[in-house]
């Protein structure tokens, strides 16, 4: 997935500044695909030039604002249906996993009460998120809004399925002791 996607999506579900959309990463979207200014301003510009977006108005102070454009909503179509595109999955967490066996035992075991810690802080933040947007199962909400849910649903199991493998692991190397 690239910042561009991201970007096309998020205007594909209304027009927006630049400013706007870079809230709405930092309220939503940056649980999964995180942007900074810089990143997210450089790739709006290049989205216009490829005409995938188009500015709409242009208030005080120079503000943009940007809508998707025919071509951006096909692009974004054209990905959303077509995952055999996607890099083949690569994971750093799981790489160290793999080699832990290379550290002292000490060393291992801090790395994975990290990853069970860092797990739990992920299920708080999470479940704080929820509640200060007001995300409920409601039947009433709109396809964003219950997608929006759903993946940040997909966040809260992960993190909980994470911290469960990782107590489990440190219960079996303390098995491995005796």
């Amino acid at each position: 997935m690239s910042l561009r996607i991201a970007a096309l999506g998020l205007l594909a579900q209304r027009p927006g500044s630049g400013y706007d959309l870079l809230k709405l990463f930092e309220n939503s979207m940056a649980n999964v695909w995180p942007a900074t200014q810089s990143q997210l301003y450089s790739e709006l510009n290049k989205l216009a030039d490829g005409g995938l977006i188009e500015v709409t108005d242009i208030g005080p102070r120079g503000r943009k604002v940007y809508r998707i454009t025919t071509a951006g909503r096909a692009e974004l179509h054209r990905w959303m249906t077509d995952p055999s595109a996607d890099p083949p999955f690569r994971s750093a967490a799981l790489l160290r996993l793999f080699l832990l066996g290379q550290i002292p035992q000490e060393q291992a075991r801090r790395h994975l009460e990290h990853t069970a810690e860092h797990a739990q802080a992920e299920i708080t933040r999470l479940l704080a998120l929820r509640d200060s947007l007001g995300l409920t199962d409601s039947p009433d909400a709109d396809d964003d809004a219950f997608f929006g849910l759903a993946a940040l649903d997909y966040g809260l199991r992960l993190n909980a399925m994470q911290g469960e493998w990782a107590r489990d692991v440190l219960t079996k190397m303390d098995d491995r002791r005796k």
